[in-house]
């Protein structure tokens, strides 16, 4: 039988913690993608739906811009640009023009800030994509705009190639001066495709000056990875609002070192191995709990060291494993870690 182990160790280091710079909070960031009837479900939320989430965020959250969010958790943010305590970020990726049609005339009743990743090579050309036009449009009632590569194709294709990496982020730079000559504005943010990246392409974006955006869950705090923020998914299966409320309330798990930072795997090797160290002065590590699939996985304990086991072979396509724990301090509200997983089809292909 083949095991995935997922071990993690949680160390608290208090005496590390004295001296840290003031706490900035956490922050929630949404991702939607259609806000529409007649698009696939897996990805869609209908307007109406939609406006209830917009509805409950007006009510019991702050809706901020995701470039407020970038600024408050940043290595040189201070204290005086410290979080409300409910912050949440709203996001859209891949430049719909049912954005536009059915999701920005309810935004745009709260006065919400929020940010749409797009491919500019597809805007006003392919059919259901904003327009160059519209994109201006929205800009000029506060919307932002950033990048989601040139036409949105699986960036890890290709990765076992000489000038992968390269060619890749050629194209990621591309769709930024594109972003700059056509609306201004380059904020250098990047959304991945279908969530995917490994190690070596957010590495070599961070050292750009990119922030990189996935898809996996879980809060942004300045203990975040900032070449692979989490956004937690808010339309399909995941547009109930009542399982959007915990999560609208979770807190980014303090990581403090990953040992294996590769969510890359091959379709051979689908059975790695990662070490986390947390800070667990607010939370207690019997109340830690993973899940894969949705199922609670049974947790191995030794000292500070517990094995997640997994027991099958993940899966062609995307996986991961989300662990949460209650916080000590903060009532009702969950520290949240994801970690993503992605492996090829045996010819190395990457399927949607």
């Amino acid at each position: 039988m083949h095991y995935f182990i997922f071990s993690v160790v949680f160390l608290a280091l208090f005496s590390t913690l004295a001296g840290a710079k003031p706490n900035v909070g956490h922050g929630v960031i949404l991702m939607y993608h259609h806000v529409s009837t007649d698009t696939p479900p897996s990805t869609s939320i209908s307007p109406e739906n939609f406006a209830e989430h917009m509805a409950y965020l007006a009510k019991n959250h702050t809706v901020i811009s995701l470039q407020r969010l970038m600024q408050s958790v940043s290595a040189e943010a201070t204290a005086k640009q410290k979080l409300p305590d409910n912050a949440v970020v709203i996001t859209f990726d891949d430049g719909y023009d049912n954005i536009a049609l059915n999701a920005h005339p309810i935004i745009k009743q709260y006065g919400f800030p929020y940010t749409i990743f797009i491919n500019p090579d597809l805007i006003g050309v392919q059919p259901r994509q904003l327009s160059w036009q519209q994109v201006r449009q929205l800009q000029s009632e506060g919307v932002s705009f950033a990048n989601h590569s040139s036409v949105h194709n699986h960036l890890l294709t290709g990765s076992d190639q000489p000038k992968w990496l390269e060619n890749t982020l050629a194209d990621i730079s591309k769709a930024e001066k594109r972003l700059k000559k056509e609306t201004g504005q380059s904020l250098k943010y990047v959304a991945y495709p279908y969530g995917e990246f490994n190690y070596q392409l957010k590495t070599a974006l961070r050292e750009k000056g990119y922030i990189g955006f996935g898809q996996h869950s879980g809060a942004v705090s300045t203990t975040s990875d900032f070449g692979a923020l989490p956004r937690f998914p808010a339309a399909g299966i995941y547009a109930n609002l009542n399982t959007l409320k915990v999560k609208l309330n979770s807190l980014a798990m303090p990581v403090i070192e990953i040992s294996n930072e590769q969510p890359q795997l091959s379709f051979e090797d689908r059975q790695p191995e990662q070490i986390l160290t947390l800070d667990l002065s607010d939370m207690l590590k019997q109340q830690v709990s993973c899940f894969y699939k949705g199922d609670s996985m049974i947790l191995a304990w030794q000292e500070n060291r517990v094995d997640i086991t997994v027991p099958e072979v993940l899966p062609v396509g995307r996986s991961r494993v989300n662990c949460t724990a209650p916080s000590i301090s903060k009532k009702g509200r969950f520290y949240w870690f994801s970690q993503p997983w992605f492996v090829p089809t045996e010819s190395g292909n990457w399927p949607d």
